[in-house]
């Protein structure tokens, strides 16, 4: 990546408001996202609930909200539920009046009898609320990426730049871009060539460990997404996919540009997680408990919206020689109650609770956990309302493997339809 690529002077916050304005965000929430396994099994991965009190699709568009962007669409389909009630929850604040709002925009078959086919597909088929919205520029985001952005600034940069296509881009380990769209840029940061996902990525020059990839943002000047949708949906051949055809097929006759996306006060590339396994959500849940993680959620100048139900404070109580309520190097919502029990470098969502002699360690506990007495857990994620009974163990035992999922990298995935409980889901 050239020097040349995150130098660009930053434009006046009057000239960014005027571009945020005129920007359509549109929110991809429709994936399965198999690879979180159980955890998506009655939710689609944005609703997935992260870092204590969210959901993973909050992060996307609190971003929106605190970069200006008050025009956003929220395209759902599988399993999409839990995630429209979070939204019609924690995302009805807007103000229809001054042109604010949030659309959910379900699959709904408006231009043929075929479900979303792919993300540009998925677009496409919302072209004509696209177009009755006006927009100059459409910003395309996953709902299922863990970070903050200020989008101004990436709009700036793709208006600085006079491109069509502006691609969101940051560095990572050569070993796992083939999960990634790769791309080389020269050194105006403009894009030369684009591989999705490929099985041999090359990497970067002089970064030899290093290969950059698409973070899944896009910027497009509205009226050109719409003319390259129209093409793509007459090819036969394409998949219907930004990464797999539009992308590549622009290099070839537009101006497509990486927005490196680096921390403003160190350059280096900025926080960033694609939590789509088991293993990523759980580490990137337990980076939170550092002692100064590198995703600061107590950030004032850059919140996280939610919707969260109201709860008392969290409770810990009994403070005797083996009955200690007690939490160690965690984060625990409210409406907790960690009773006479040990909690160990682990993530309590709201309303969990843990009782007598019990022990848990290294673990996520989603909403309305349960745990009995004299119980054990250890490097386990327990999906929202599982009931763990009194001396149960989980995260211990290699006979786990036959009753919960275990990942690749050893973490114990437990849901209530595990435990024989009554699995309510969302």
């Amino acid at each position: 990546m050239g020097a040349k690529t995150g130098t660009a002077v930053p434009p006046s916050q009057r000239f960014v408001s005027l571009i945020t304005r005129d920007t359509l965000a549109l929110v991809l929430a429709g994936g399965k996202g198999t690879r979180l396994g159980a955890l998506t099994g009655n939710r689609v991965k944005p609703a997935v609930p992260f870092g204590g009190r969210f959901r993973i699709v909050d992060f996307a568009l609190s971003n929106c909200i605190n970069s200006g962007i008050r025009r956003i669409g929220v395209l759902t389909q599988y399993k999409a539920h839990s995630l429209i009630q979070h939204i019609q929850q924690g995302w009805n604040w807007f103000r229809a009046e001054f042109g604010e709002y949030v659309e959910l925009l379900p699959a709904q078959q408006r231009v043929g009898e075929a479900w979303y086919a792919g993300t540009a597909d998925a677009v496409r088929q919302n072209a004509d609320i696209i177009r009755g919205h006006d927009p100059r520029f459409v910003l395309v985001l996953g709902g299922d990426h863990v970070y903050k952005m200020d989008y101004g600034t990436l709009l700036g940069f793709h208006v600085s730049r006079g491109a069509d296509i502006t691609v969101g881009c940051i560095p990572v380990p050569l070993e796992q871009a083939h999960a990634f769209g790769v791309m080389q840029v020269d050194a105006d940061g403009r894009v030369r060539e684009f591989a999705e996902k490929p099985s041999q990525p090359t990497p970067m020059p002089g970064a030899p460990d290093l290969a950059l990839a698409s973070m899944g943002i896009y910027v497009f000047n509205a009226a050109y997404l719409l003319r390259r949708l129209a093409e793509d949906a007459e090819d036969p051949d394409s998949s219907h996919d930004f990464g797999h055809d539009i992308l590549p097929r622009a290099l070839h006759d537009s101006a497509v540009y990486g927005y490196p996306f680096l921390d403003n006060a160190s350059g280096r590339p900025a926080y960033w997680r694609d939590v789509g396994d088991v293993d990523s959500y759980w580490r990137a849940n337990m980076e939170l408990l550092d002692v100064v993680p590198e995703l600061n959620l107590y950030d004032r100048d850059w919140p996280i919206w939610t919707w969260q139900e109201q709860t008392p404070p969290a409770k810990f109580v009994l403070d005797e020689p083996g009955r200690r309520g007690m939490a160690v190097s965690s984060m625990v919502a409210g409406g907790c109650v960690i009773s006479g029990a040990t909690v160990r470098h682990s993530m309590l969502f709201s309303s969990v609770m843990v009782d007598e002699d019990s022990l848990v360690e290294d673990s996520i506990l989603l909403p309305g956990v349960r745990i009995g007495k004299h119980c054990r857990v250890r490097r386990a994620i327990l999906d929202t309302h599982c009931v763990l009974p009194d001396h149960a163990t989980i995260g211990y035992d290699a006979a786990d493997q036959a009753r919960y999922d275990v990942s690749a990298g050893g973490v114990t995935v437990a849901t209530p339809d595990m435990l024989a409980g009554n699995d309510r889901g969302g």
